[in-house]
């Protein structure tokens, strides 16, 4: 099984720890052991089966982690109080095990295969400085997936953007906005939460309310997308630069990460800082190169400067921010550079699909 797939055990109960990797070995299994909630955030995402140790509940909760479906608290007989049941819904926890009674069943749980991953890609996009164009890359990516037969989510998770709704037209499309999740979890119903948000043929869109826009809450955000994963083929997310824990979930779920950056020495400087903090969350990160280019920095001496391969570049496209002035989304046409340019990184982030 590989690492990214095995359950995961939260606990720095020695004891505790030593009976789950007893009744893990029993069934065959490996798990991945975190001692607190800070070493388990980037794995707990994508785990098939999380056990949070009883002595790690109270911090879990503290920590924020997002409801996700498959949770179970375990702890022995003495360590389990009122409290770590009470503690334990706000975690999204199916059931809470005392040991040594429930032994069997648990094991029984760490055994049980996971449910084969839906087969969907998702692309991360995010600007190397302030306006240097990652909300256009992902409103071009997202409709050429659409016009390429893809099932489509575009996600617009940077609260101080402009509004990717207003980037598409979609201003008045009617639909649910990020506000209307602000209570979501892990047990939201993956086909009715697509059928909510505004769409258009096979492009679903999730954005701000223009009358609100607070942050995103990290368990929205994990809720939004394991709907997509289940029904979506293609999941673009446009990222703001200051990651909040919510943009954090999207990098850790992404295949792809898609940094943008102009053609200009101080953008690239700011890039490199952004470019630091992404790869802490998504191996597979590519530079995007946006002209024109003032003092004819190439391309290549940006990737190279920053260290990550070219994904490819941007030329200035006069007519197609005249057409999204209009209220028409970039690369809708399928012409232009946008439109080649995206055509050929949806078609990579796809041959990788298996």
């Amino acid at each position: 099984m590989p690492a990214a797939r095995r359950p995961l055990v939260v606990t720095a109960d020695q004891e505790l720890l030593d009976d789950l990797l007893r009744l893990a070995a029993a069934g065959g299994v490996e798990v991945d052991v975190a001692p607190d909630p800070a070493a388990a955030r980037a794995r707990y995402p994508g785990a098939p089966l999380v056990v949070i140790g009883s002595d790690q509940v109270p911090a879990c909760v503290r920590a924020r982690l997002p409801r996700r479906r498959r949770v179970i608290v375990a702890g022995r007989h003495s360590a389990v109080d009122a409290s770590t049941w009470q503690l334990a819904e706000p975690l999204g926890a199916e059931h809470v095990a005392v040991l040594p009674s429930a032994e069997t069943w648990v094991a029984e749980q760490l055994a049980t295969p996971p449910e084969p991953e839906p087969v969907s890609r998702t692309v991360a996009v995010i600007g190397g400085r302030g306006g240097a164009g990652a909300s256009i890359l992902a409103a071009g990516l997202a409709t050429t997936a659409v016009r390429s037969g893809y099932r489509t989510l575009l996600v617009d998770a940077d609260p101080l953007g402009a509004g990717l709704d207003l980037l598409l037209g979609w201003e008045d499309v009617t639909g649910l906005r990020w506000p209307g999740l602000s209570d979501a979890d892990g047990r939201v119903d993956p086909a009715a939460l697509l059928r909510a948000l505004p769409r258009r043929g096979d492009l679903v869109l999730l954005s701000f309310d223009r009358e609100e826009l607070p942050g995103v809450p990290a368990a929205a955000m994990a809720a939004t997308l394991d709907a997509a994963r289940r029904g979506r083929d293609v999941i673009v997310a446009d990222l703001p630069r200051q990651l909040d824990d919510a943009a954090v979930l999207a990098l850790q779920a992404a295949d792809r990460t898609l940094l943008v950056v102009p053609a200009e020495l101080r953008a690239a400087a700011s890039a490199a800082r952004t470019a630091a903090t992404v790869r802490m969350h998504c191996e597979d990160v590519a530079v995007v190169v946006r002209g024109p280019a003032p003092g004819r920095l190439r391309a290549r001496e940006v990737s190279d400067a920053l260290g990550l391969p070219l994904a490819g570049t941007l030329r200035p496209e006069p007519a197609m921010c005249q057409a999204v002035e209009s209220g028409t989304a970039p690369g809708a046409d399928g012409r232009g550079p946008l439109a080649e340019l995206c055509r050929r990184l949806v078609d990579e982030l796809m041959a990788a699909r298996s």
